[in-house]
């Protein structure tokens, strides 16, 4: 089935503290969102690739994207990540069955992950990888910060990216009114009543958020 990518470069990255955006913050003197970009161009089972970054610095987007010949796209986001996710549903080829949503702050997806991920969605119509929690969770009260329960941790996952659906359904989930911000595109199809699988992703697919996270990055890779 044909398959295409949208890579969600549009955050800011305030927490990151950096200089630029964090698309373009420098990870072993690459762009953080072109590693990522090079295993999905990569792939042999991508057909396409449409990368969504900030309308401000488009050309220098498409600058470091179209070398990579599966890019097929380089568009502006929306104000929200569900938005952004919105625009690059739009450049979608008519004829694309399947569809992976990535994060352009996860450096570290692979081509095990994308293999599972598509195997999944063969049975599926909607998949994540992710990964079993390690530590104790807490449930918190907001305010008093006092803790109201203890979760079980054998069924909790942390999730990650990518994140894939067949097309119909994505496109399904984002034309419904949203109550609230979505932090993932899983949620919005969960939502809607649909299963989601989970499949294994990796610890190793952490996402760059803080100057710590940046620092483990070029340790791991």
């Amino acid at each position: 089935m044909k398959t295409e990518v949208i890579i969600v470069a549009g955050g800011l990255g305030k927490r990151l503290k950096a200089r630029v955006f964090k698309a373009f913050v420098a990870l072993k003197e690459q762009a953080l969102f072109v590693h990522s970009l090079k295993v999905f161009n990569k792939h042999p089972a991508i057909d396409g690739i449409i990368v969504v970054g900030v309308k401000e610095h488009l050309r220098l987007f498409a600058r470091f994207a179209f070398p990579y010949k599966k890019v097929r796209a380089v568009v502006s986001g929306g104000k929200m990540r569900s938005d952004s996710v919105k625009c690059g549903l739009k450049e979608l080829s008519s004829d694309t069955d399947l569809v992976l949503v990535h994060d352009a702050a996860r450096p570290f997806v692979d081509a095990g992950m994308i293999d599972r991920l598509i195997n999944a969605l063969g049975k599926s119509k909607a998949a994540i990888v992710g990964v079993p929690v390690k530590s104790t969770i807490k449930k918190i009260n907001r305010k008093s910060l006092d803790i109201e329960e203890t979760l079980p941790r054998d069924v909790l996952w942390e999730a990650q990216t990518p994140q894939g659906f067949h097309k119909d359904v994505l496109v399904k989930a984002h034309a419904r009114p949203i109550k609230q911000e979505a932090t993932d595109d899983a949620m919005l199809v969960e939502q809607s009543g649909l299963k989601v699988k989970m499949v294994m992703g990796d610890y190793r697919n952490i996402k760059i958020t803080t100057p710590e996270d940046l620092k483990m990055a070029g340790q791991l890779i």
